[in-house]
């Protein structure tokens, strides 16, 4: 949409719509977006971003009608501000994230049987081995980098060794994930996307080599994808690309996970001597971090016709920005919800989304966390903050770059 068409919308709205005058995509309001989320959650249900002529949903209950119905919002059209309908894609689209039934099952069922809880049950001693390795590490050190020692180095290593990638470079997975994650903002003058697109070329060229069949080591979640188009079910390309939709939903979003809980804890240290006391709790902490610091903050769906939410009329192919976090801290639905508290029960959290498009890798962070948490919680007596942390600016990721702290033995 035009700069102009979006102000002659914007004009022609009823006057009760309530009209953001912001820029969700500023860097300061990417770093610091809760006050921003319960500005719109209390001016209405569904408001309109003017800057990109959009709607938003930021309550619980309409960010969860949008993600279930996904007849009347669609995937297809992109999850991000790009509008697949009305423009040329800038890249093919996702075969899971940005498809709808039936080509989205088709796609989902190779992911899906590639990372069952039995293919994973196959990989659970070495996370755990693993887990051991790097808390090992991590206390020797004492002073460590909450964010780089453990929360990426630690998927880095165990998701990617499942898989069948070979060892040589993988933090261009990173780079990887973050060119996905930042082209789901407006890509025209916004300077997170160009800073993390510079090297596209190169980053794309590395993933698709290390995806490719021959890649692959035999036994790991890659090759159970690769069977499928043995099998006739998927082309050889679909099964290379759905590898690289299986790292991005296992390595990035886990990483965002487990820091953003290891930050929690090192904030509120009451919630870690609760989990020190009763590693039990280290499934329902991780649910609560990730409910309170949700990894994914905001994707879109278009509607696919002309319809209503809650009683605001939207054109059919208009984008509606469901924010994720916003919904998480929604005091209609959540009690206290700005509070970390691990004996919440925080099911039924959109952190990982809901309805057909629910994060199939959701499975992987949470062997990953219970592995790693579990193994801090039974050996880490408390989590001291030695600094400030450092929030990456990121379109649709909450993470952090940086999280002094210092682990104190049990």
């Amino acid at each position: 949409m035009s700069d102009a068409a979006i102000l002659e919308r914007s004009q022609a709205l009823p006057q009760n719509i309530p009209q953001m005058d912001f820029d969700p995509y500023d860097v300061e309001v990417l770093k610091n977006p809760y006050p921003y989320h319960e500005m719109m959650r209390e001016a209405g249900s569904v408001v309109w971003i003017r800057k990109y002529g959009c709607w938003a949903v930021t309550r619980y209950e309409e960010v969860r009608t949008v993600l279930n119905d996904y007849q009347t919002y669609v995937s297809s059209a992109g999850v991000g501000y790009a509008n697949f309908r009305t423009e040329e894609p800038f890249r093919p689209p996702s075969l899971v994230l940005e498809a709808d039934p039936p080509a989205h099952t088709r796609a989902r069922k190779p992911l899906a049987a590639a990372i069952s809880n039995k293919a994973l049950a196959q990989h659970q001693e070495e996370f755990t081995k693993q887990a051991k390795v790097y808390v090992d590490r991590a206390l020797e050190m004492g002073e460590i980098d909450g964010s780089r020692d453990l929360a990426v180095a630690y998927p880095l290593k165990v998701f990617p060794d499942a898989v069948g990638l070979a060892p040589d470079g993988r933090e261009t997975l990173l780079d990887y994930g973050n060119i996905v994650f930042n082209a789901i903002g407006p890509h025209k003058d916004n300077a997170v996307f160009a800073d993390a697109t510079k090297n596209a070329a190169a980053v794309t060229e590395w993933i698709m080599a290390h995806c490719a069949r021959e890649a692959l080591s035999p036994g790991g979640f890659g090759m159970s994808i690769y069977e499928f188009a043995d099998r006739g079910e998927l082309t050889e390309d679909e099964a290379g690309m759905l590898v690289r939709s299986l790292l991005s939903a296992g390595v990035d979003t886990t990483v965002s996970g487990i820091g953003n809980a290891l930050y929690l804890f090192s904030k509120n240290p009451d919630q870690w001597a609760k989990l020190h006391e009763d590693p039990s709790l280290t499934r329902h902490a991780f649910e609560e971090a990730i409910r309170l610091e949700s990894p994914v903050q905001a994707f879109f769906r278009t509607a696919s016709k002309d319809t209503e939410l809650s009683g605001v009329k939207i054109n059919a192919w208009d984008k509606v920005m469901c924010y994720y976090a916003s919904a998480n801290r929604d005091p209609r639905r959540w009690e206290n919800p700005d509070k970390f508290d691990i004996t919440r029960n925080a099911q039924g959290h959109l952190a990982f989304g809901t309805g057909v498009h629910r994060c199939v890798g959701r499975v992987v962070a949470w062997v990953e966390a219970d592995a790693l948490l579990g193994e801090l919680a039974r050996r880490v007596k408390a989590i001291e903050p030695t600094g400030e942390p450092v929030l990456r600016a990121q379109n649709a990721i909450r993470v952090f770059d940086s999280i002094p702290m210092r682990l104190i033995p049990a």
